[in-house]
């Protein structure tokens, strides 16, 4: 008679016991992780900036939407979404513009709000305004006369005034503007306005303090920026590096303000299509 072998699992290793089912995250907790997900990406990555005005024409529209790199300067509070003080006011991993960078920053105490201007004078540099020339360490940046930039009128763009009304090619609405290309020392060159003789064409020489910055928008004649002391509604005067936030890098949207919530099919008329994507 044939033996039976003797059971395995009564003879041989004990089984190794049944995984518990994995816990699926409830939902609150899902929108926590992604809160965290987000404000991280945000305040070291990239974060979305909005333009609300055309003091950076021609190159920012008022309706622009671009993405910033947070990490190019360094870290401080203000990188930070509402300036929460969870970081120093002093950057961390600190780094210095280049002349020609276009810069988000904060500048209490006159508010809590994003500016965006170009970056113009370093620390130690001189700045001045001679008849409408920007001269920077005691010679003129050159500055040549280009085709004049129309600017679409909008339901969020008016002309400055009734001087720079006119029609482009196709009988539309514009404001056309005096371009200008400049190039600073380095090569680096932009595009600015220049609308006419103004009493901010002729300023005193600026010196640029240690650690702080001298910004100006593109269009030299309707932008508060270092040329102006620092007084809500003049200007931001010189700009301290710690309150750099980011640099702009990319345009992610662009609207005329001819869109509304309830009507969907106009966030696609009023978008500026060939705007977006272009880099800084």
């Amino acid at each position: 008679m044939t033996e039976t072998p003797p059971n395995s699992l009564e003879t041989g290793k004990a089984a190794k016991p049944a995984k518990p089912a994995k816990q699926e995250d409830s939902f609150p907790v899902f929108l926590l992780k992604l809160a965290v997900i987000v404000v991280v990406f945000r305040s070291f990555f990239f974060s979305p900036f909005n333009i609300p005005s055309e003091s950076m024409l021609p190159r920012l529209m008022n309706g622009d939407y671009l993405l910033a790199s947070k990490w190019s300067y360094g870290f401080s509070r203000y990188s930070l979404p509402f300036s929460v003080p969870l970081l120093p006011e002093h950057r961390l991993l600190a780094s210095t513009p280049e002349r020609g960078d276009v810069v988000i920053f904060k500048q209490p105490p006159l508010n809590d709000v994003d500016y965006i201007k170009r970056v113009i004078g370093l620390p130690g540099d001189h700045v001045q305004m001679k008849e409408g020339v920007l001269w920077l360490n005691g010679a003129p940046v050159p500055k040549v006369k280009i085709a004049d930039f129309e600017l679409p009128v909008s339901a969020n763009t008016r002309c400055v005034s009734p001087q720079f009304e006119a029609k482009d090619a196709d009988n539309n609405d514009v404001c056309r503007y005096p371009r200008y290309r400049e190039t600073l020392p380095g090569g680096r060159s932009y595009e600015v306005l220049d609308l006419g003789t103004r009493p901010q064409d002729d300023t005193i020489e600026f010196i640029v303090p240690e650690g702080h910055l001298f910004l100006m928008g593109d269009n030299r004649d309707n932008s508060e920026d270092s040329r102006f002391e620092a007084v809500p509604g003049q200007g931001i005067g010189m700009v301290p590096m710690d309150n750099l936030v980011g640099r702009a890098r990319i345009m992610m949207f662009s609207t005329d303000g001819g869109s509304s919530w309830f009507k969907p099919w106009t966030w696609f008329t009023a978008a500026r299509w060939n705007r977006i994507g272009g880099t800084f």
